[in-house]
């Protein structure tokens, strides 16, 4: 139900300018869903919704890349990649990230939100960062990348 309701959030917001709480909670019970102040605020904080101005001026929920080149949650997680990640090493096509103690899913987050077409994808344990990468010869550029978001040579 939660995954249904959130989805009728996203589809909501980007057909009308929804300015407050009340507002998504009245629109979500007209569509037949009974929620409740809380969840819905407790949606908008699970989708990473942002306040944006409206072409008339005033607040609307948006989704947090709806007509922006940045990603919010992007940066936060680049942010925490560049403060918990310690080694960079590869292996064939394979990066191998290390983390500080417990910091590896927030930081592979952050790699998978770079969308870097190279990467088939990650896969993150407590310290350590599997990164699939579609062909050798495209680890040096990724792990130049790397290791320059965390200021290493």
């Amino acid at each position: 139900m939660r995954y249904s309701r959130q989805d009728k959030i996203l589809e909501l917001i980007e057909k009308y300018e929804i300015e407050t709480q009340e507002m998504l909670a009245n629109l979500l019970k007209d569509n037949g869903y009974n929620v409740t102040q809380a969840t819905v605020s407790r949606d908008i904080k699970e989708l990473q919704l942002v306040k944006t101005l409206s072409s008339g001026g005033k607040s609307k929920y948006a989704a947090p890349y709806a007509g922006t080149a940045v990603n919010p949650a992007a940066e936060r997680f680049v942010k925490i990649f560049k403060n918990t990640l310690v080694n960079v090493t590869s292996s064939g096509n394979i990066i191998v990230l290390k983390t500080l103690t417990g910091c590896a899913s927030a930081a592979a987050e952050a790699v998978d939100s770079l969308d870097l077409s190279s990467i088939v994808g990650s896969i993150a344990g407590d310290n350590t960062i599997f990164v699939l990468v579609d062909k050798e010869a495209n680890v040096p550029e990724l792990l130049k990348k790397f290791k320059g978001l965390i200021g290493a040579r």
